[in-house]
């Protein structure tokens, strides 16, 4: 995400990031280096050695602090941001799966009627081009059962 303007709103206590997905909001209470009304933000600007994906803040006592254009991303819960947390985590299970399983590489290539390639494809982390589809039937061929979870925000931790 390359973000296109940046400001702070010290009454609301949130950096207003502007970026081709839209206005995003992020509190400060989220960031590392918390700016306080002792300590102030005296500027704030998107750093273009992050290349133009993140932003910089600077407070009055000279702290400084980052904030990476995922950050904002993960918070706002962006749904692209969210599938590929998604990913990771089943990839990462996957990775586990496969060693501890009795299974060969080439069973399980046969098993998913695919290719070596493919495979390292799928157990590769960064790669975000492959579905949630595939990795569920990796985990089927590792003989694994994926249960998904939905919950109310509003209910999360309270009994009702």
């Amino acid at each position: 995400m390359k973000i296109q303007s940046v400001m702070c709103d010290n009454r609301k206590k949130v950096f207003q990031v502007k970026s081709s997905k839209g206005t995003m909001w992020l509190p400060y209470a989220k960031v590392e280096v918390r700016p306080s009304s002792t300590d102030p933000i005296a500027r704030v600007f998107v750093d273009k050695e992050l290349g133009r994906e993140g932003f910089t803040y600077v407070l009055a006592s000279g702290k400084e602090g980052t904030v990476h254009g995922e950050q904002v991303l993960e918070y706002n819960q962006d749904p692209a941001c969210l599938r590929d947390a998604l990913l990771y985590k089943l990839t990462l299970e996957a990775q586990k799966r496969i060693k501890k399983s009795p299974l060969s590489t080439r069973e399980i290539i046969r098993r998913l009627r695919t290719s070596a390639t493919q495979l390292y494809r799928l157990l590769d982390q960064t790669n975000y081009r492959k579905s949630v589809d595939q990795l569920l039937s990796l985990l089927h061929v590792l003989d694994c059962d994926v249960d998904l979870l939905v919950k109310s925000r509003g209910m999360s931790g309270k009994a009702a």
